[in-house]
């Protein structure tokens, strides 16, 4: 879904560049550094390769020695949606009424989406503030039942929606109140 809206933001100009991560490729004189794609291969070449990989994204490190092939081939890859979008299409899925639409919207004009983490139910409610919660609270709340699930906050006006993500396959569930500081 691309609908812009009267700022002219849509999910396409909110979209985000492809990142790969970095390696090099063992035994390769110089060893300058590649973006890898999956556990054995880089981006310039499709046979497997033993690879060095390391913890950070390719084309960060000031300094450092990119291979020219794999900085053109990530510079051409396609982007990838942004926050807003990737969570705009797992509500499209959440149960209709006045509370998904206003996130749904929401979403569009490029709400803030500041928290949004997977884990054990028990932790992320503590992230949750379902006391502060005015509309959809018990369900949102009896979803933490689960051993665990994925947990998204997103921001709008003076409104804070949470979305509940069940990893069952579940419909997410859909949460707000008063946004306070």
């Amino acid at each position: 879904m691309n609908t812009d809206t009267p700022t002219g933001r849509s999910f396409a100009t909110a979209r985000q560049p492809a990142t790969f991560g970095a390696c090099t490729v063992e035994g390769e004189p110089d060893e300058p550094e590649h973006a890898a794609v999956g556990d054995d291969r880089t981006l310039c070449q499709e046979q497997p390769r033993t690879i060095v990989r390391y913890r950070h994204p390719f084309g960060v490190r000031v300094g450092a020695r990119f291979c020219p092939r794999c900085r053109h081939l990530a510079a051409a890859a396609p982007t990838r949606p942004g926050v807003q979008e990737r969570l705009h299409e797992r509500v499209l899925d959440a149960a209709e009424g006045p509370l998904r639409a206003d996130l749904l919207a929401a979403l569009r004009r490029g709400a803030p989406v500041p928290k949004w983490f997977n884990g054990p139910a028990d932790f992320l409610a503590s992230h949750a503030r379902l006391d502060e919660l005015t509309e959809g609270a018990a369900p949102a709340a009896a979803a933490f039942e689960a051993q665990t699930l994925s947990l998204a906050v997103a921001e709008d006006g003076s409104w804070r929606y949470l979305v509940v993500l069940p990893h069952d396959g579940g419909a997410p569930l859909l949460a707000r109140g008063p946004r306070t500081a």
